[in-house]
């Protein structure tokens, strides 16, 4: 009996040869294309969701600076700066604080004391109480980022950076830069006195010089 096949047609393919379209033997399958899967459609009034946000500024108070169309808001995402009449009310607790204990005690120690017909024991006056107040508002800062007066007056010292209380350095350099100038005579007061009334006309933050030197800012406390 003979096994020979019949020879294909004009019109059929061979056995060899593959149809178009088709791989040859030993080629991989090409992959067949995934339909496109159909996109949402945005609501009319949400045409501009999927465009950049204006840049914006990192805030040190957890927030972003920068308002509409990214224009810089140096007071953006912090609290309220403090009022400049409790800033003063708040020294004026502490100078008293201060200054009632160590008067007496120079009155103590010295005996027939008179600071104000004395240039010697007004000298001595101002230099105890200036070492004095720099102690106080050094351990208070560091600690609490307040004084009493400040915690009477519900204001607080932060740093301009993150708003985190004075610690450390920043606590004790503020604290100097405010006392202990009044202890060089005359240009002492001076500088006592520009540093005070620097808040008066600084912008943004109403720091004083001690506040520039530290870097802090002083901030409403929140009821």
């Amino acid at each position: 009996m003979s096994t020979d096949q019949p020879t294909p047609g004009p019109d059929e393919p061979r056995p060899h040869e593959p149809r178009d379209g088709e791989p040859r033997p030993g080629e991989p399958r090409p992959e067949e294309p995934r339909p496109e899967e159909p996109r949402p459609e945005q609501p009319e009034g949400d045409r501009f969701a999927g465009r950049q946000p204006p840049p914006s500024y990192g805030s040190p108070y957890g927030g972003t600076y920068g308002g509409e169309y990214g224009a810089a808001d140096p007071l953006a995402g912090m609290p309220p700066l403090a009022n400049r009449g409790r800033r003063l009310v708040a020294r004026i607790v502490d100078a008293l604080i201060i200054g009632i204990p160590v008067g007496l005690v120079m009155a103590v120690l010295v005996g027939d004391y008179d600071p104000v017909n004395n240039n010697n024991e007004a000298t001595a006056m101002t230099i105890v109480y200036a070492l004095v107040y720099f102690v106080y508002e050094g351990l208070m800062l560091t600690k609490y980022g307040q004084t009493v007066g400040k915690k009477l007056m519900r204001i607080r010292v932060a740093m301009l950076e993150n708003g985190e209380i004075p610690a450390g350095q920043p606590g004790w350099l503020r604290a100097g830069t405010y006392a202990l100038p009044e202890i060089v005579p005359c240009c002492g007061f001076i500088f006592w006195l520009v540093n005070v009334l620097w808040c008066t006309w600084d912008r943004p933050f109403h720091q004083c010089l001690h506040d520039k030197v530290a870097k802090t800012v002083v901030v409403s406390v929140p009821s």
